[in-house]
């Protein structure tokens, strides 16, 4: 079969599934995230090069925990500082010179739950942010899968036409700085048409909550692709058939709700 039909029909059914699971019930929302999470954290730890075993039932333990103590403030606050700490690091990896992750399999092991973990965990939380399963607003969830994928259909586009500055050719030479520019435009504009249909947001709200994405999204991207260079491979996974792994079609948002759940917390705080 043509590569690229392959690729379409791999992506309809990822969509698809994300959709149907997020809209039927917290439940089913729950119940894929928690195998997207236990997929990713298979295909961190052979990226990494490190046992998985203890990973995954750690993984596994914390989801169950979490699933069951959904309210428990101080479960949720430990999560966000430990995935924003995290994230804080990984983007400081970044800008140095020599990975800082590349040779410490201590310091990979550490990553596991900051870095995969908590973030799912905290992706499973956010709708249910106003007060557990009763509260549930899937269209949140939905909102931000939108605006990462108009980012990151418009920054390919507007990269393909005008990109001519490369963002981080060092580990993404095709990435350029007016792509960049480019998405976070249309990812604003698609921002706001949300904050028309999905009202329970600010047009604000919306806006902020969709830099964040496309700020921090795009440094989870850079990230994943650094982690790849390290391991010398080209996807993290071969689950999604054209499309890589979970990771390659998650490392967007995984890395930015953090970030993004922090922001909705001190909102929802002042409020």
């Amino acid at each position: 079969m043509n590569e690229s039909i392959v690729r379409t029909l791999s992506g309809v059914v990822y969509i698809a599934l994300l959709l149907a699971a997020t809209l039927y019930s917290p439940f089913t929302f729950m119940l894929l995230f928690g195998i997207f999470m236990l997929i990713a954290i298979t295909e961190f730890c052979r990226l990494a090069k490190i046992s998985l075993i203890s990973p995954l039932l750690s993984g596994g333990i914390l989801f169950v925990l979490y699933a069951v103590n959904l309210n428990n403030d101080i479960l949720t606050h430990t999560s966000t500082i430990i995935a924003v700490a995290t994230g804080i690091f990984l983007i400081a990896g970044l800008f140095a010179k020599k990975p800082l992750i590349s040779g410490s399999s201590f310091i990979k092991r550490l990553l596991v739950p900051g870095y995969i973990v908590f973030p799912f965990l905290l992706i499973i939380k956010l709708p249910m942010l106003g007060g557990g399963y009763i509260s549930y607003i899937p269209n949140i969830i939905i909102g931000a899968f939108i605006i990462i994928w108009t980012n990151d259909t418009f920054a390919y586009i507007v990269g393909r036409l005008v990109g001519k500055h490369k963002l981080f050719e060092r580990i993404s030479p095709k990435k350029t700085i007016e792509g960049f520019i480019g998405g976070l435009i249309f990812a604003i504009i698609c921002s706001y048409i949300l904050s028309i249909y999905y009202d329970f947001l600010s047009p604000v709200l919306w806006i902020i909550s969709g830099i964040i994405l496309v700020v921090f999204g795009t440094l989870g991207d850079l990230i994943e692709s650094q982690l790849k260079r390290n391991a010398g491979v080209k996807d993290s996974g071969t689950i999604m058939p054209g499309h890589g792994g979970i990771l390659d079609r998650l490392d967007s948002i995984i890395f930015a709700i953090p970030f993004l759940f922090l922001f909705h917390q001190i909102i929802n705080y002042v409020s």
